[in-house]
């Protein structure tokens, strides 16, 4: 391999590492930032605030005065309003709060945007990524055929298509941002779960038996190169595998078996938030809200501290 053909190598991992999960990772999937914390009492609102604005941004609120705080976060609130009917229901904050809790994707997204979108027209089409991503190794498949490395380009061009499509709702082969965002980050999409799951399937059943038995489960995890004994969370992690992962006891994990394994069915931590910040700012116990009964409650949702969302009130909602 000459060193130009290594270097656009070296591009496509790098962007295939960053951009969507087709290298090992951790299977389970939970939601990054909001890790359920009980309330303390009614005076302790940090987990609110990280949960309504992020962690990042909570941590800077004490740059703005009260009065500035609430005028930000009138704002906000006229942003989750989605049907702009003047009332913030439970499922208007519980996607806010996803949303919040998903900036990190969105903004990966809008870093690598202009990389696949070629012809400039705000969508990115199969051709225009399999052309950015691929191009090099199409246009010159023979530097490849001798290559050891562990990428198999010919494996990964199908199920690169294939997961496009999925993410793809209306077919047309060329992804709009959320579209887009889905095929990068595939675990953050309920329409997704799917290919998900059968991505994991396909990266640990290394005797391609359409099944993942013990030994594989474990060298997902552990390399057992120097032939000691095991540490002793290996010796765990094949109890975790014959009591929970194997699940109807056949020796195996089926696609059913995987999915119960990577997307647990946790508390939903967005919805029980939502619910808690709706109960204890309702005054009128309609259960939902008005801007007014929010700002009243302002300290609930931002306190007497900064956030940098001046910033993010001049994005578009889509790239929030």
């Amino acid at each position: 391999m000459d060193v130009s053909t290594y270097l656009w190598f070296l591009s496509l991992c790098t962007c295939l590492a960053y951009g969507k999960p087709t290298l090992r990772k951790e299977r389970v999937l939970h939601e990054p930032e909001l890790i359920r914390q009980p309330h303390e009492d009614n005076q302790s609102y940090q987990y609110d605030h990280e949960a309504f604005l992020g962690k990042e941004e909570a941590t800077t609120f004490d740059q703005l005065t009260p009065e500035e705080s609430k005028t930000r976060l009138g704002k906000i609130v006229d942003r989750i309003d989605s049907d702009v009917d003047g009332y913030i229901t439970t499922d208007e904050l519980k996607a806010w709060i996803k949303r919040v809790q998903k900036r990190y994707v969105y903004e990966n997204v809008a870093k690598v945007w202009s990389d696949y979108d070629l012809n400039k027209d705000n969508k990115i089409s199969w051709d225009e990524y399999k052309q950015a991503t691929y191009g090099y190794y199409l246009a010159n498949p023979e530097e490849f055929e001798d290559a050891t490395d562990q990428f198999s380009f010919k494996k990964m061009l199908p199920r690169d298509e294939r997961r496009f499509k999925a993410a793809d709702l209306n077919g047309d082969l060329a992804a709009e941002r959320e579209e887009f965002t889905a095929f990068l980050h595939p675990e953050e999409f309920e329409h997704m779960q799917e290919i998900v799951v059968l991505e994991t399937l396909e990266d640990i059943d290394k005797n391609g038996d359409g099944h993942v038995d013990e030994d594989e489960y474990i060298a997902d995890m552990f390399a057992h190169e120097d032939g000691g004994p095991e540490p002793d969370w290996v010796r765990t992690e094949r109890d975790q595998f014959s009591d929970f992962r194997d699940l109807n006891k056949d020796g195996k994990m089926d696609l059913e078996e995987i999915r119960h394994w990577i997307l647990p069915q946790d508390y939903d931590h967005a919805q029980a938030e939502a619910r808690h910040l709706v109960y204890e700012s309702d005054t009128d116990k309609d259960q939902m809200l008005t801007k007014e009964e929010i700002l009243e409650n302002w300290n609930m949702f931002v306190g007497s501290q900064a956030t940098n969302y001046g910033e993010d009130l001049t994005r578009s909602h889509d790239e929030l």
